[in-house]
Parts: structure tokens; C-alpha cells; sequence
């Protein structure tokens, strides 16, 4: 059994109906540093081609395209470190490490957003940007799913947006580290679905 059809329990049984005018797809994470890591359940190799796919559909039906990677400025003061139990000390990122894989993008017409922590809107233009264009849904995904995922899927939940989460584009390190949220909280704060059930809601005339 795949870890999608997992979720065909939890999915809402109606068919999913987008307006891209009123729809944003963000992007968490594709980057170089983080895809070069192993993911389970999904390799990170078909998350980046579920969300390129999605990224493609949502251009040419012209959505609205948030790419949004991590890294802390050069001289890295403007990074959380919090006291945490100890863990081994974390070397500086590699050049390039914060780069987006060249099948991600951007390409014109979509926005980049630049964070310094897990979650895409604090201390970013992410609301801004998506409220000035008539945004009210989104279409969330990339890795890792109990990380930038859930971290932006909570502060879009407080703002009041309506949430696609896109399973077969998300990942983690553990599968259980992927499952416990789409199990547990994206249920609870939007909708569930695979990359083809949003592709075809995408596709006027097709029902998901």
C-alpha cells in the first residue's frame, strides 16, 4: 500500500474545484541543501517532479507561484539559536546550499521568498504578497513535511487560508515524521490530496 492511498481515508469525499485567480502553490524548501538528503516516505527526486508539475500547471493556468527557500544571511546573526538539548554542532551551509533545484525554478512571473526559520510568513512578505493579489487558497508542499510544511501550514491556518496539502509532494527524514501530520493536523486544517487529484482540479472540465 502506498503512503497516499494511507490517506484516502481522511480526504473529503466531494471533488476539488480551484480558481487559480484566488489559488497560490508554495513551494517549501527545494533546494539544494535539503534535497540532496535522504526523504522518506517519497524520494526527494519525485517530490521535486510532483511540485515542478504543480508548479507548471498552476503558470500556464496563471496561479500564483511561491518558491520559498531557508538560509541565514552570510554572517548568520540573523539565525534562531535557541537552547535546545544537546546536538552535534552544525558546520555552515556550502555554498549553494540554499539554491532552488534548477527543475523548481523561479522562472517569470514567480515570487521568492527568503526565510530565516521554519515557516514561510513570519518575518517575510508571503501575506502581503498573497492577500494583494485576492489569494484565499493554498496549495502547500516540498520537504520536510513536520518542518516547513507544517510550521506554514499552522500560520496560514491563523490567518484564516483555505489549504490544499499535497501528499505525493511532501516529504521527510522518517516516514513517521511525514505521516503523524497529514495523519493528524492538515486534516484537521484543510484538505488532503495527491498531486494528480490537484493537477486535474487545475484542468477545467475535469472533476478531482
Amino acid at each position: 500500500m502506498t503512503s497516499t492511498s494511507l490517506f484516502r481515508d481522511v480526504r473529503m469525499a466531494e471533488a476539488l474545484h480551484l480558481d487559480p485567480k484566488r489559488l497560490a502553490l508554495v513551494v517549501i524548501d527545494l533546494q539544494k541543501g535539503i534535497v540532496a538528503a535522504p526523504t522518506q516516505p517519497h524520494s526527494a527526486a519525485s517530490v521535486v517532479a510532483n511540485a515542478a508539475r504543480l508548479a507548471d500547471e498552476c503558470r500556464s493556468r496563471g496561479a500564483f507561484v511561491v518558491l520559498v527557500h531557508v538560509g541565514p544571511s552570510p554572517d548568520g546573526k540573523d539565525a534562531l539559536h535557541p537552547i535546545t538539548d544537546p546536538l552535534p554542532p552544525r558546520s555552515p551551509p556550502a555554498p549553494g546550499w540554499d539554491e532552488f533545484v534548477s527543475e523548481i525554478g523561479p522562472k517569470p512571473g514567480d515570487h521568492v521568498v527568503r526565510k530565516r526559520q521554519w515557516g514561510a510568513f513570519y518575518g517575510t512578505d508571503l501575506d502581503l504578497q498573497l492577500r494583494r493579489r485576492g489569494v484565499d487558497t493554498i496549495v502547500l508542499c516540498g520537504i520536510s513535511t513536520n518542518y516547513g510544511v507544517e510550521s506554514t501550514a499552522r500560520d496560514a491556518y491563523e490567518r484564516g487560508y483555505n489549504q490544499i496539502f499535497v501528499e505525493d509532494a511532501c516529504s521527510s527524514r522518517g516516514a513517521e515524521e511525514h505521516a503523524f501530520p497529514f495523519r493528524a493536523i492538515f486534516p484537521r486544517i484543510g484538505i488532503v490530496r495527491s498531486t494528480e487529484d490537484v493537477l486535474r482540479a487545475l484542468r477545467p472540465g475535469v472533476p478531482a
